[in-house]
């Protein structure tokens, strides 16, 4: 197929100094793109600043290579944070296209011992930060040509020991991405996530919930590099699916869906009819596959 061109796209990328967010912004620069590099420099558990500025060294490394881009050290979870990013794609480089919200922090620790400061914290980044940047950007994408939004969730929404704090931040996540899907429709804005897994930071902060060997191999053979292929095509124009996510790891790239089974029908319902009907309500069958659960309107893909 014709190699895709992004040099009239325009794409904000939150958390990019390092990682996964660092690969999606050197890839969609290389292919033409002109980038906002977001990256506070913070610590991985968002206690602190490291001192250092990750954004910055990106920049460098992008317009050095001869692509565009610009750093911007704004911090998602507060309103002037977030609006310093589009100010600074709009400022630099005349509009907006694309936001790329995968800036995130975390820290495992057992359910019983994470406080209610530390599940705030992982909403005002997750879902706070991704909803701020994308409210302050929206006017600007409502006027772009084939607007995009990529939100950045993960399979911990699904369960992960000690990750209640981060995985129920990106189920909250997950359903904005549902739902700004349907308010996208009408000005064409396609909002989509991605769950991602990679030897990262990140990966390394959660070490205590993954066994050793899984562990060397997220850092050997899942590199933040095979992620921002998908992400690419996700805020290419040609691309024309909304409301859906993808599982991207190690070259692996495949959709997750929810689905509804056929269960059962019973007017006259009971306790004891549904404990003995149960197996039938929980059954995965072939007629249930074409019932993906989807937003209300939003077209097949």
């Amino acid at each position: 197929m014709a190699t895709l061109d992004f040099s009239d796209r325009v794409v904000i990328v939150t958390g990019a100094g390092r990682g996964i967010g660092r690969a999606h912004a050197v890839l969609l620069a290389s292919r033409g793109a002109s980038v906002v590099v977001g990256d506070l420099g913070a610590r991985i558990d968002g206690s602190g600043v490291d001192g250092d500025n990750p954004a910055a060294e990106v920049v460098a490394e992008i317009t050095a290579a001869g692509g565009r881009a610009v750093a911007c050290t704004g911090d998602v979870s507060t309103e002037d944070g977030a609006r310093a990013l589009v100010d600074a794609a709009v400022g630099s480089f005349g509009g907006l296209t694309s936001v790329v919200n995968n800036a995130g922090i975390v820290r495992a620790a057992p359910f019983a011992e994470v406080p209610d400061e530390e599940y705030q914290r992982h909403l005002d980044v997750h879902y706070f930060g991704s909803l701020r940047v994308i409210r302050a950007a929206w006017p600007h994408l409502l006027r772009a040509e084939a607007p995009r939004i990529v939100n950045t969730i993960s399979q911990a929404m699904l369960g992960n020991p000690g990750m209640s704090h981060y995985g129920g931040s990106k189920g909250a996540l997950f359903g904005l991405t549902r739902n700004l899907a349907l308010e996208g429709l009408a000005a064409g804005i396609k909002v989509n996530a991605i769950a991602p897994g990679a030897g990262t930071r990140m990966a390394e902060a959660a070490a205590d919930t993954l066994s050793p060997e899984v562990m060397e191999y997220m850092r050997t053979a899942l590199l933040p590099e095979h992620v921002a292929p998908v992400v690419a095509y996700l805020v290419h124009p040609s691309c024309e699916v909304t409301g859906e996510v993808f599982n991207v790891a190690g070259g692996i790239v495949n959709r997750l869906a929810l689905v509804n089974t056929v269960g059962i029908h019973d007017p006259s319902l009971t306790v004891e009819s549904v404990a003995d009907r149960f197996d039938t309500i929980m059954a995965i069958t072939p007629e249930a596959i074409p019932q993906l659960v989807a937003p209300a309107q939003l077209p097949a893909s």
